[in-house]
């Protein structure tokens, strides 16, 4: 078993001659392109899925190799999975030779073997660059080829960067001075994920509201802060690959993923100085200027080096934990406390800013000017509501949610009536008053 640490990119179709231009710079080794295909297994009911597990049998050179990759995570573009690996003399699917261990219990491994068929397929040739960058090795891969089932396919083109030997903080190093090749952007959706998509018919992916952050009731401030901005984060790249696929609305989404963001360092802001995060807010705030402009192409501003960086950047302040170099012993220690703590304060507060922003209110063009004000509160609660009885805290959301709705339909007659049922709305926190 290993553990694999991955930075994946979506590549355009040109990007090849320039990525080969660029690495050049480094001391590396190359190796020519090669042929792959891999078969990718599952059962009937997705088993596999549901334990967060990939299978696949790799053909190479008439060499294979079976994979299992386990549980990980995803951050950005970065990928952590354990990965076992087992040489086979020909593809042929033989999971006894996999780890038991490795099953959850009780599992009956010769009845998943009979379970187990071809889901999907993907061929590609792939280029290889070994490059010493500080102290470590990294594997440059560039594919290229396709995904398919019986029924759909999809190109891919993709950069992969895998750590061989040394410091993942060089290998996001050496991203940063990568991405000055144009057409790359950080890709969370593994080959795996796009293969899973094509099985179950290739249906458009849909444009999802920002949920409330599950989170659970003893994690810290600092875990609830890396939990809020990688929600974030994660909300902007699937919306980013909806409007690519020529999903319009999509766009709005990926503005809201900016707008959590930097409520996300605001919430913080008491706690993480703002010079620890200036830059990163700068970044966001013109992105969500240029997203304001309607006719803004997707292909431009998702491979738009402001784009790239940003994510990239954000993906680095979380994974090396950025914010550590800023803070006091003090501050250290606030970041420990409770984040269950931290939210019923937090919430009270906000509470009481909503409450006396909508009772304070006298015209109905008043109520226009304070839609941004509630949209950003309320965001808020989304990042901080997810350790509390979830029928309670979706009771509280629901008048606040439907006066956000009138405001934006200009339905003035219904406006101070809705109002005055949001500020009734009984605290589902621990402290009811505006905690100071």
């Amino acid at each position: 078993m290993t553990i694999e640490i991955e930075l994946k990119f979506i590549a355009t179709s040109q990007a090849a001659e320039k990525l080969a231009d660029a690495l050049v710079a480094w001391p590396h080794q190359y190796q020519a392109a090669r042929e792959l295909t891999n078969i990718y297994f599952e059962t009937d009911d997705n088993q596999l899925r549901r334990w967060d597990m990939g299978l696949r049998i790799r053909g190479v050179d008439q060499r294979y190799e079976m994979t299992l990759k386990g549980g990980g995570k995803t951050l950005g573009g970065l990928h952590q999975r354990q990965e076992y690996n087992v040489d086979l003399v020909e593809p042929k699917l033989d999971i006894t030779q996999l780890p038991v261990e490795i099953w959850p219990k009780e599992t009956d491994i010769a009845d998943l073997q009979q379970r187990l068929q071809p889901l999907f397929t993907t061929h590609f040739q792939r280029e290889i660059w070994l490059v010493t960058f500080g102290g470590s090795e990294i594997e440059v891969a560039f594919d290229r080829g396709e995904v398919a089932t019986e029924s759909f396919s999809e190109p891919l083109f993709e950069v992969e960067l895998e750590l061989k030997q040394g410091e993942r903080s060089d290998m996001l190093a050496f991203a940063q001075q990568l991405i000055a090749v144009s057409g790359l952007r950080l890709g969370s959706l593994s080959k795996a994920a796009r293969g899973y998509q094509l099985a179950q018919g290739n249906l458009p992916r849909p444009v999802r509201a920002f949920p409330v952050l599950k989170t659970d009731a003893k994690v810290t401030v600092e875990e609830g802060m890396i939990a809020a901005l990688s929600a974030g984060l994660n909300h902007w790249q699937y919306h980013e690959e909806v409007w690519l696929r020529g999903n319009g609305s999509a766009q709005d989404a990926v503005r809201e993923a900016l707008e959590v963001l930097r409520q996300a360092f605001a919430l913080f802001g008491a706690l993480v100085p703002r010079k620890a995060s200036s830059e990163l807010r700068q970044k966001l705030t013109t992105l969500e200027e240029i997203l304001a402009n309607e006719e803004v192409n997707a292909q431009d501003f998702c491979f738009s080096p402001l784009s790239v960086e940003t994510q990239l950047a954000l993906t680095r302040w979380l994974v090396e934990s950025h914010w550590q170099q800023w803070i006091d012993e003090k501050g250290k220690t606030k970041l420990q406390a409770s984040f269950k703590r931290f939210s019923d304060i937090m919430l009270a507060r906000i509470n009481a800013d909503l409450k006396e922003t909508f009772s304070a209110v006298k015209q109905p063009n008043e109520y226009h000017d304070k839609a941004t004000r509630l949209a950003r509160q309320l965001l808020a609660v989304h990042l901080l509501a997810g350790a509390y009885v979830q029928e309670a805290v979706a009771i509280w959301l629901a008048p606040w949610q439907q006066l956000q709705l009138a405001i934006e339909a200009h339905e003035e007659n219904g406006l101070p009536w809705l109002a005055g049922q949001a500020i009734k709305q009984p605290a589902f926190w621990k402290s009811s008053g505006p905690a100071r």
